[in-house]
This record gives C-alpha cells, sequence and structure tokens, in this order.
C-alpha cells in the first residue's frame, strides 16, 4: 500500500488526498485531484467512461502510486470492496457459504452478513443460479466481512432492474448508518444517485465541480458533461417515505415526530 500512514485531517476524515496526478505513457488520466472522504458520509464519483475514476480509486486506495501529491490515511483503515462483477466459472460450481468463506470467514459471521443484507435465504445455493441482484446483496456481505471503516462501490447496481436498484441504494444507505463507515459510489446511474448521496464528485481528468447533489446538477461542467436534461435527473427519485428499511430490508414505520 502507498496510503500515507498519517493522522487525519479531523477525526471524521478517514483519506484525504490532495493534489493527486497521475500519468501514463504522457497522458494526463488524473490531473491535481483533491477529495476528501469522511466517516459516515456517502461520496459518489460520477464522470464519463474514461474520465479517470478507476485511476482515482485506485490512487486513493494505494493500489498505485501518484506522480504527484498525496493520499493521507490512518494506517489501520479497513477497506470493503464491492467489484462491478465477477467472474464465475459454471465449470466448478460454488454455494453461496463456501464463497463467502474463501477468506477464512467463520460461519457465524457468514449468516451475519447475510441477514444484515437481506440475503440470507441464498446461504447455501450456487452462485451461478442467483439472480444479479441477490448477487450484489452477496458482495456486500463479503465486504461487510471486514467490519470496514470505508465501503467501496463500483457500478453497484450493474445488472439490476431499476425497483433492484432503489432497493440497493436504500440498503447501501442502511449499511452506512448502522455501521458509521464512509461509502464511496462509483456509478453512472445519475438518476438515483444524485438523489441518494450526500456529496457527488463529477470527474473528467479533474474535479469538474462537487459538492451537494443539488449544486453539482445546476454546475456548467455537469451539464456539459451529461447534457441539460440530467439538472433534473435526481428530482425524479427525491422522495418522501412514511416508513424505513432495516439493514435487513424489512420495512418499519417512521416515528410520528420523524423528519
Amino acid at each position: 500500500m502507498n496510503i500515507t500512514p498519517a493522522q487525519p485531517t479531523t477525526h471524521d476524515t478517514l483519506i484525504d488526498a490532495r493534489g493527486l496526478i497521475k500519468h501514463y505513457g504522457g497522458h494526463t488520466v488524473i490531473d491535481s485531484v483533491d477529495l476528501t472522504l469522511r466517516r459516515g458520509e456517502l461520496t459518489t464519483l460520477i464522470g464519463p467512461n474514461g474520465s479517470g475514476k478507476t485511476t482515482l480509486v485506485r490512487l486513493l486506495l494505494g493500489l498505485e502510486r501518484p506522480n504527484a501529491g498525496t493520499v493521507t490515511a490512518p494506517p489501520d483503515l479497513r477497506i470493503g470492496y464491492v467489484p462491478q462483477r465477477i467472474h464465475v466459472d459454471e465449470s466448478m460450481p460454488i454455494t453461496v457459504r463456501r464463497f463467502l468463506a474463501l477468506g477464512g470467514a467463520r460461519a457465524s459471521g457468514i449468516k451475519t452478513a447475510l441477514d444484515e443484507v437481506g440475503a440470507q435465504h441464498v446461504l447455501n445455493a450456487p452462485l451461478q443460479t442467483i439472480s444479479g441482484g441477490e448477487m450484489r446483496r452477496v458482495l456486500l456481505a463479503r465486504a461487510l466481512l471486514r467490519d470496514p471503516d470505508l465501503l467501496v462501490l463500483d457500478e453497484p447496481t450493474a445488472g439490476v432492474d431499476l425497483n433492484g436498484q432503489s432497493e440497493l441504494y436504500d440498503l447501501i444507505n442502511a449499511v452506512r448508518r448502522q455501521k458509521n463507515c464512509a461509502v464511496l459510489l462509483i456509478s453512472h446511474d445519475l438518476h438515483i444517485v444524485m438523489a441518494a448521496t450526500d456529496h457527488v464528485v463529477c470527474l473528467n481528468h479533474h474535479v469538474c465541480c462537487s459538492g451537494a447533489p443539488d449544486a453539482v446538477s445546476a454546475h456548467p461542467e455537469y451539464l456539459a458533461l451529461f447534457g441539460p436534461k440530467a439538472a433534473h435527473t435526481h428530482a425524479v427519485y427525491t422522495h418522501d417515505h412514511d416508513h424505513a428499511h432495516t439493514v435487513a430490508g424489512d420495512v418499519v414505520p417512521l416515528a410520528d415526530d420523524a423528519s
């Protein structure tokens, strides 16, 4: 890991990146990027294909070394990662239980993690037979087995229908609140993401704009990248609930004084 062990900027800061620059073959992929990830905050990284999102995340996690700039994080930072997809070889059947045990997790921990994401019913199912939404929950459970301070999700709703996407974002938010972890999403799903996140970073090799969803969606550089209609994408899914979701996905009524 190339992350610099040091005291965080504040007690809530988990990763603080300043002036990151990354070149590949004379081409600047990341140009003077600053980014801070804080405990309890959900940050979404958006941008067109080839904008440097994956490279930036690899720099933040210490998987690559920047040409310039610094990444500061506590030395004992625990990170849970949910990949965009995994390849499951059809010729090597494996159950969800066995898959989650590959990292050395105990049976009790596996059951707890699946309960937390509402996927306990697939514990003994072959991994090849579960649905796209169930696979996303299993991968999230695998990340939670690390009891992460930071949860990183790459396109977490890939291969999931629209209703399933909304449920997954509700689940991610529930996990974030219960675990008090930071969440970093990499996503193209502007519609739901812009309503589900605290902080948006719009990247196109440099940070075009960042801030609260309302501010970013009105920024000229955001509109230039995604078009005028993108200014209203988050509003479609902004709505009030008379209920809440537990981490396991159960519906519970809100208290009378809930806001």
